[in-house]
């Protein structure tokens, strides 16, 4: 079956096709073609951001999405304008030398890093656009190099940390790490993830790996993660939130003119040296607002594998989200929107919607078929 793999939820089938939309290498959707930029480092300066903007209303439809590997996807493309699209996007630097570059370029870095951190991850970005690694689609990197990660709940096959000694390299899965002598250490890792049979018909994770019991040499205590941040202002600038992680382009070019930009796996921008955001269309600075509390993915009909609209069907529930809990809307059992656990997950099938509790979109569920009529009261 290559790099694809199916769920199956009442009398639907969800394929997952084992790997992400790059802009290159566009996902056709029900919207039109989904193309993924991978900024380098997670930065943004203005004339990027601009350019970003204009792409989406120019060449796509519209929608700009943050995406919970700190990259930033437009939709609505299509072949037509695809060309042009990557013409003024490579203008600014947005776009890598090949399909197999953006690829394995696969790094999330820190929002909050310094000019040590960008360098390693720079360093890190050319080694990896250079190597011949066959690594599955999905495998990434993460550059986790502040006081303490704030990455650790992100997705990353290979983490770079800092320890009280210095870097660490520590294999997700593991709680121990080597210590990181060199960028070329973390490529020797991802190749002893491939050696070591983690790699199978174009997919694997290196966190599998570590369940099978196959680890490599790590001696050193991982570093205690960080609070998971939240919107609002901070000491590198101000974190704004976007509701389902989707920015109006306009949005998008006003706060790179506040100051330059950094994109989160936590679909938030950090706006770097700003303060006191004005309100803007899309944002949310409070960190109390009750739509933080919600995950979903577009739905139908943006998605053709999605059996029901779904964020509309969140805004309308999220009064009944208590704080401190997720509640997940999906389209289908893939469960993209938040490929995790969550408090409630309410996944949509032909029969209605099931009801999963601390589990994933795919996982058994409590309760099966529900009207949306009924969620209210079964939340």
């Amino acid at each position: 079956m290559g790099d694809t793999a199916q769920f199956h939820r009442g009398d639907a089938v969800s394929v997952v096709k084992g790997w992400c939309p790059g802009a290159l290498r566009p996902m056709e959707s029900g919207d039109g073609w989904v193309v993924r930029i991978r900024p380098l480092g997670g930065r943004l300066d203005a004339a990027q951001a601009d350019a970003i903007a204009y792409a989406a209303t120019a060449h796509g439809n519209g929608v700009i999405e943050l995406t919970g590997r700190a990259n930033l996807q437009l939709r609505g493309v299509t072949p037509d304008s695809h060309p042009k699209l990557i013409a003024a996007l490579a203008d600014r630097g947005l776009i890598d030398a090949d399909i197999a570059a953006e690829t394995r370029r696969n790094i999330i870095v820190t929002p909050f890093a310094d000019a040590e951190t960008d360098a390693l991850a720079e360093a890190l970005a050319a080694r990896l656009a250079a190597s011949d690694l066959p690594l599955p689609a999905k495998f990434g990197f993460a550059v986790d190099t502040g006081a303490a990660p704030v990455l650790t709940r992100d997705p990353a096959d290979i983490r770079i940390e800092r320890g009280r000694g210095g870097l660490l390299l520590r294999a997700d899965g593991l709680d121990h790490a080597a210590p990181l002598h060199r960028v070329d250490d973390a490529l020797a890792l991802a190749r002893w993830f491939l050696d070591m049979g983690g790699a199978t018909a174009g997919r694997g994770r290196m966190a599998a790996l570590i369940a099978r019991g196959i680890s490599p040499d790590a001696t050193l205590p991982a570093p205690a993660s960080a609070t998971a941040p939240e919107p609002g202002t901070c000491v590198h600038g101000t974190l704004a939130a976007l509701e389902f992680g989707q920015i109006p382009p306009d949005t998008l070019r006003r706060l790179a003119r506040l100051g330059p930009l950094r994109v989160t796996p936590w679909r938030m921008l950090l706006v770097q040296g700003a303060r006191n955001l004005p309100q803007m269309p899309g944002l949310i600075l409070d960190p109390t607002d009750p739509r933080l509390r919600l995950r979903a993915c577009p739905g139908a009909p943006a998605c053709p594998q999605a059996q029901a609209e779904t964020r509309d069907l969140a805004r309308s529930l999220a009064g009944l989200v208590p704080p401190g809990t997720v509640l997940h809307v999906s389209g289908c059992a893939k469960g993209c929107g938040w490929p995790r656990a969550a408090d409630r997950t309410l996944t949509a099938t032909p029969q209605g919607f099931d009801l999963i509790r601390h589990g994933r979109a795919a996982d058994p569920a409590a309760l099966r078929g529900l009207h949306s009529d009924q969620l209210p009261k079964v939340l």
